[in-house]
């Protein structure tokens, strides 16, 4: 199984050699923005638009044929992204641009890349760490992107493709329950309180509101010492809640390689629009909305595939409230269940039920065919030879 890694690496760039760079981001941005704009907005193939601008946008703009090629693949992208979502395309900022293997190459020997510009090509040094090395060592990467970071400096975002061992076939599923009250729940009986994060959220939200507040109020100088402050501050929220998801995911999938378990987890694609549409105050909106789950999936796949573990996704629905004993709907209130079904009559912590009935759902997927029986519940005992599906 292959997967495509991109290892951001800072260059070692010279006034000079930068001054080229922001002239080679700012005329591909404008580019891509030309061909945005003038090319119909129904082609979403690259080589379709590429083939109906090629020659205007090297007239205009004076970029390589590579980067030409790049610009047509990145509005094309962006508009299939913009599309999937119901939106419009987004502006292009002059921040980056994109290189292939004509454009672009990595020379191990002294740990540097070469890269075209407008005008001459460059020879840039990395400033790779050991991991960066060990990642690199021996391969020959076709194609990277070259952006500016907010920090005012250039970095080398190299993509690399690895192959993986396919995941082993078994029978074991660790079920993982996504939620707000607690990030992740296991079958096993792992779990991650979230109400640390939820604090520290409500705290930076809190000091953020101030300091916007006095940005645009006192004196001058009080005004800048705000504004200085909040760029300190910016995104160290986001590097907080990715740390925590990376520790969780880091620690699920050791267990799952360790117990030969394949992982499975809910599908939770579109909940925040489905929540957004009932009446909440404006906190517990934004609760919701910073609720990182799909960030944890993705480290959760991304982790599975490294290691050999499969990672399932189910349906969500009725998982948290469906007795993982005998398959009946029950009832939950808050962090409590309670099965309605008489002669089972379970009782526990919701988020453990949860987890079991998604490990459940999983094990009848990786166990098919006749994994359905599973998720079999009893209707009556005059008709125990009948299954209802759930």
């Amino acid at each position: 199984m292959e997967q495509t890694l991109t290892l951001v690496v800072k260059l070692n760039v010279e006034p000079e050699q930068a001054s080229q760079l922001e002239e080679t981001a700012q005329a591909f941005a404008n580019a891509c923005t030309w061909v945005n704009e003038n090319v119909n907005h129904r082609l979403t193939n690259r080589n379709s638009i590429q083939a109906v601008c090629y020659n205007d946008v090297k007239e205009k703009f004076g970029l390589k044929a590579n980067h030409i090629v790049r610009a047509c693949a990145r509005v094309a992208s962006n508009r299939k992204t913009a599309k999937h979502k119901g939106r419009k395309v987004k502006g292009f900022k002059p921040t980056s641009f994109d290189c292939d293997g004509r454009t672009f190459s990595f020379r191990e020997k002294d740990w540097t890349v070469s890269v075209s510009t407008l005008g001459k090509r460059l020879r840039l040094a990395l400033r790779a760490s050991n991991y960066h090395k060990g990642k690199l060592t021996g391969r020959k990467p076709t194609s990277a992107q070259i952006c500016k970071h907010k920090d005012g400096q250039w970095y080398c975002h190299i993509q690399i493709t690895i192959d993986y061992p396919e995941p082993q076939k078994t029978d074991k599923v660790i079920g993982v329950d996504f939620g707000r009250r607690e990030i992740a729940r296991t079958s096993t009986n792992q779990g991650w309180d979230g109400k640390e994060v939820q604090q520290k959220r409500d705290k930076f939200s809190r000091v953020r509101s101030s300091l916007q507040k006095k940005a645009r109020q006192g004196t001058r100088s009080s005004r800048r010492r705000c504004r200085e402050v909040l760029k300190r501050l910016s995104g160290r929220e986001k590097r907080y809640q990715k740390w925590i998801n990376h520790n969780i995911s880091k620690a699920i999938i050791s267990e799952a390689k360790e117990t030969n378990s394949a992982v499975a987890i809910e599908d939770l694609t579109g909940i925040r629009e489905r929540t957004n549409q009932k009446p909440r105050n404006k906190t517990e909106r934004r609760r919701s909305n910073s609720w990182a789950f799909y960030q944890l999936r993705t480290f959760l796949e991304y982790k599975g595939i490294k290691e050999g573990v499969k990672v399932i996704s189910i349906p969500p629905a009725y998982t948290s409230q469906t007795c993982h004993c005998c398959n009946h709907i029950g009832i939950r209130t808050n962090k409590s269940f309670k099965c309605s079904n008489s002669e089972c009559g379970w009782e526990g912590d919701a988020d453990d039920n949860a987890s079991e009935m998604i490990a459940k759902w999983g094990r009848s997927i990786v166990m098919r065919p006749g994994g359905s029986e599973i998720l079999s519940c009893r209707i009556s005992r005059a008709t125990e030879s009948q299954g209802a599906v759930i």
